[in-house]
């Protein structure tokens, strides 16, 4: 089938995962080699297995990783996820330096370097720079892996992505794919891409979801939720800045208001990062909480504890994600990808159920028509804001029409 190309902005965990998992599976996947292969949604998407994707291009902004070849840089400082594949020392493309705009929090400077970023003594690179390097790797599709809240360097690299006919896959809650202004510019020039905010494979939010579906479908009123997470990763110390929280709030409290037909008053739920343990690294740790009432009206409540390594846990995800997306590629798709958004996506154009979105996506793998929605799709939430008439629920037939 060839290869996948892709380019990575920010070198964090989540990237080191997604680099470690090609290895990974590179190596357990080879032709001959009776290995179990566990830990895949779709072990092929369209033909193409996660070894066929091949990262051309690397870009940050952090001093340790900036010069370095990208396979060195992943496991460079502040990183601190789980290491699960040996990469070969010294291999793939020299990390580009960024632009930092708002990538960096100021609050971070109060912490040891070994803990934060460190930006590197260069020039910020610009718009030019940028799509020089998309064209020159050849690469076919961004991972947008910024932190949270960097609002103006996603909207940089979306607008270098556009310039230069690269798909954006876009893993953080700045919302681009699943704004109607910035979606409807992706289909007017031809380019496909999924967005925003990346779920994890099997993590809090889609745990939420479920749950919360399960409680709705099955008669249980709810009543109030909360969702609470720590972690000791750069995401979450990032995140201790509350004013860098906005649209992650949005986008987890929808993913999970989205499955009730009636959302719960803004009192009555709570759902995101709580606060920054350095000493659990890349683990992840969800505190969740559902009470309800059923028959009769007697009460009830759920409470669990979830505990995940999370850069690993949404690789799982992007992996279908970037197949797909080189699909869309080929089958010469534009604009926003509703059915792996939906499936991949805590913030997609449009909400569906986990198992409505889970039957779009092999309807669009393999390649036939997309149900017809009987909902339109509501106007997006401003960033920092949530409304509730904005979730909906939108029922679909269980298989495609014919075309």
């Amino acid at each position: 089938m060839g290869e996948i190309r892709i380019a990575i902005a920010g070198i964090g965990n989540c990237a080191s995962s997604l680099v470690q998992g090609i290895q990974y599976y590179a190596e357990v996947m080879r032709p001959g080699l009776d290995a179990e292969v566990v830990g895949l949604a779709h072990s092929q998407v369209g033909g193409y297995v996660p070894g066929d994707i091949r990262v051309v291009a690397g870009i940050d902004v952090d001093a340790r990783k900036v010069g370095r070849p990208l396979n060195d840089a992943v496991t460079a400082p502040p990183n601190n996820t789980k290491i699960f594949a040996e990469l070969p020392g010294g291999g793939g493309p020299t990390v580009a330096m960024g632009n930092v705009l708002d990538g960096v929090a100021d609050h971070m400077a109060a912490y040891p370097e070994h803990r934060r970023f460190v930006v590197a003594d260069r020039p910020s690179a610009t718009q030019a720079e940028i799509e020089k390097l998309l064209r020159d790797s050849g690469a076919e599709i961004l991972m947008c892996y910024l932190p949270v809240g960097s609002q103006k360097a996603v909207e940089f690299y979306a607008e270098c992505c556009l310039n230069t006919g690269v798909s954006l896959i876009n893993c953080l809650p700045v919302f681009i794919v699943s704004d109607g202004v910035w979606g409807e510019r992706f289909r007017r020039a031809g380019i496909p891409c999924v967005g925003d905010d990346i779920k994890a494979q099997f993590g809090a939010t889609v745990v939420h979801r479920v749950l919360a579906r399960l409680m709705h479908e099955r008669g249980v009123k709810v009543d109030a939720t909360y969702q609470l997470n720590t972690g000791g990763n750069t995401d979450f110390l990032n995140m201790l800045n509350h004013t860098r929280l906005g649209s992650k709030r949005v986008s987890k409290t929808e993913a999970v208001q989205s499955q009730l037909d009636v959302p719960l008053p803004e009192d009555q739920v709570h759902i995101g990062p709580s606060d920054y343990v350095a000493w659990q690294k890349d683990n992840k740790v969800c505190f969740l909480r559902l009470e309800g009432r059923g028959f009769g009206g007697v009460g009830l409540n759920l409470e669990l504890r979830l505990s995940v390594e999370d850069s690993p846990n949404s690789a799982g995800e992007t992996v279908d994600a970037i197949r797909c997306c080189k699909l869309a590629r080929q089958r010469g798709l534009a604009g926003p990808l509703e059915a792996v958004c939906a499936c991949t996506m805590k913030h997609p154009p449009v909400q569906y159920t986990d198992y409505q979105a889970r039957e779009m996506l092999e309807q669009f793998i393999a390649g036939e028509a997309a149900p017809s929605a009987k909902a339109a799709p509501q106007p997006r939430p401003a960033a920092g804001t949530y409304c509730p008439a904005d979730s909906v629920t939108v029922e679909l037939p269980r298989k495609a029409p014919a075309e």
